[in-house]
């Protein structure tokens, strides 16, 4: 399934230069012995992961965009996840410079524990590097630091006496709530990076969040937040979808009932997963994705945020909308149109992923007041009420079975035609479920209809802003 979210940009396309690490894999279990207080500092803050590995010569330019656009969106900083990389020490100067360069954006180093062997002289340099940068994000005067888990990892009673101090908030979701919680006198707080429905589970509970905010009895929890998951890169053994067709505003609706300390926006640019919130970057596309990637924009994913980041921020989803925004999201082929490519349901699952979405065009609409939409397929309208929502934002899906040909969205008076769903198979000779965007409204005048070009694409995502 594609996912297609309009912006006002023309969709980048392109391939990958050189292979990229993409691999989120797991590993198990450490000790550390240190008394650790509960934090002073309580501001709620919303970060978004940043794949660092994926950087390999990225120009400073990137770095402004990137920032921009998520300063742009409500977001306080980057997670920068890194791994040994031979250029992570130059893409982390370029960050920080652009960090400071933009002001009021945050940054902290979270150590792929998955992907790289990290050494305690590494990590300690890293951190004694930017512990003191204007933009190095810290809680009670320590540096915040995290991980992508390495829960086997020893070296962090060293870690914290060799540089200061730290503010340890680690994702060590492979042991679960109770195994990460177990180890307080290790850590700072937790992140659960949980941010996806497990195999054949079509929606995601807080069941997780609730267990670890329990047991962190008072420490810092970060919960994992995302749009989207699809994965194909036979070369890592990953083929794997999660369901989302609702992903994005069921979890941020979470958000609002659990308030959890942090948020952290999984994924920022993970294109290889299929989890960014930005258009494709073509030299940070992993090899093998570029088929599901190229063209496939998720800058709309955005368009919600300020809403959904100033509720969270509140503690109330009765806060003003800057604008009324509506993004919607929908595959432009059934999901049996033809063979799943092997792709399973949820990491680790066994069942096709075809089990995992329904054939519907789903739309998220933020106004001061419910109302109804009307999408036409091919013609044929239909008009439905919200299936949910969550103080000013309204989520529907509307199926489409069986039905092809132009789509529109009316919302409000305003009118948006997105690409036609389609009754042939793609090129690659399977479904693809990756979700992207391709054009994007802004600013548009009730009865005024915006036509967007697009590419054939599997799924599309689209987005008007007032």
């Amino acid at each position: 399934m594609l996912l297609a979210v309009l912006s006002w940009a023309a969709v980048v396309a392109g391939t990958a230069l050189l292979p990229k690490r993409d691999i989120h894999g797991y590993d198990v279990t450490s000790t550390i012995s240190d008394a650790i207080a509960p934090r002073a500092d309580t501001s709620r803050l919303v970060f978004a992961h940043y794949m660092v590995g994926l950087t390999y010569d990225q120009a400073p330019s990137q770095w402004d965009k990137d920032i921009s656009e998520a300063k742009s969106a409500g977001i306080d900083g980057f997670a920068l996840n890194i791994g040994t990389d031979t250029y992570t020490d130059e893409q982390l100067g370029l960050a920080y410079n652009a960090a400071a360069a933009a002001g009021g954006f945050q940054l902290f180093l979270s150590f792929d524990m998955a992907a790289s062997s990290w050494s305690v002289d590494q990590v300690v340099s890293l951190i004694n590097t930017y512990k003191d940068n204007a933009n190095q994000h810290k809680v009670d005067g320590l540096p915040f630091v995290s991980t992508f888990e390495g829960p086997n990892w020893e070296g962090w009673d060293t870690v914290r006496a060799s540089t200061g101090g730290i503010f340890l908030v680690p994702d060590w979701s492979s042991l679960g709530p109770a195994g990460v919680t177990a180890r307080l006198d290790t850590i700072d707080g937790a992140f659960n990076w949980g941010a996806w429905p497990g195999p054949n589970q079509l929606d995601l509970t807080t069941d997780a969040d609730v267990a670890y905010q329990s047991g962190l009895n008072g420490k810092l929890y970060m919960m994992g937040v995302s749009p989207y998951f699809y994965t194909n890169l036979p070369q890592y053994s990953k083929n794997w979808y999660s369901s989302s067709d609702s992903l994005w505003f069921t979890r941020w609706k979470q958000v609002l009932e659990v308030l959890p300390d942090y948020v952290q926006i999984i994924t920022w640019n993970d294109f290889g997963e299929s989890s960014y919130i930005i258009e494709p970057v073509a030299a940070q596309i992993v090899a093998g994705a570029e088929v599901y990637v190229d063209g496939f924009d998720h800058s709309a994913f955005r368009s919600v945020l300020p809403y959904f980041i100033a509720a969270y921020k509140a503690g109330t989803s009765d806060v003003a909308l800057a604008s009324e925004v509506a993004t919607a999201w929908y595959r432009t082929t059934a999901s049996n149109i033809c063979g799943d490519g092997g792709t399973v349901w949820g990491q680790g699952g066994s069942a096709s992923a075809a089990g995992g979405t329904s054939d519907v065009i789903s739309v998220i609409a933020l106004s001061d007041s419910a109302a109804d939409i009307t999408v036409s397929i091919g013609g044929s309208s239909h008009t439905v009420s919200p299936l949910d929502s969550v103080g000013k934002a309204y989520f529907y899906q509307v199926p489409f079975s069986g039905e092809t040909g132009q789509v529109t969205i009316n919302v409000g008076g305003r009118t948006i035609t997105g690409p036609a769903i389609l009754g042939a198979c793609p090129a690659s000779g399977h479904v693809s479920r990756n979700s992207v965007a391709s054009v994007a409204y802004e600013n548009i005048p009730t009865n005024v209809t915006g036509t967007g070009q697009f590419q054939r694409r599997e799924c599309r995502n689209i987005m008007y802003r007032r």
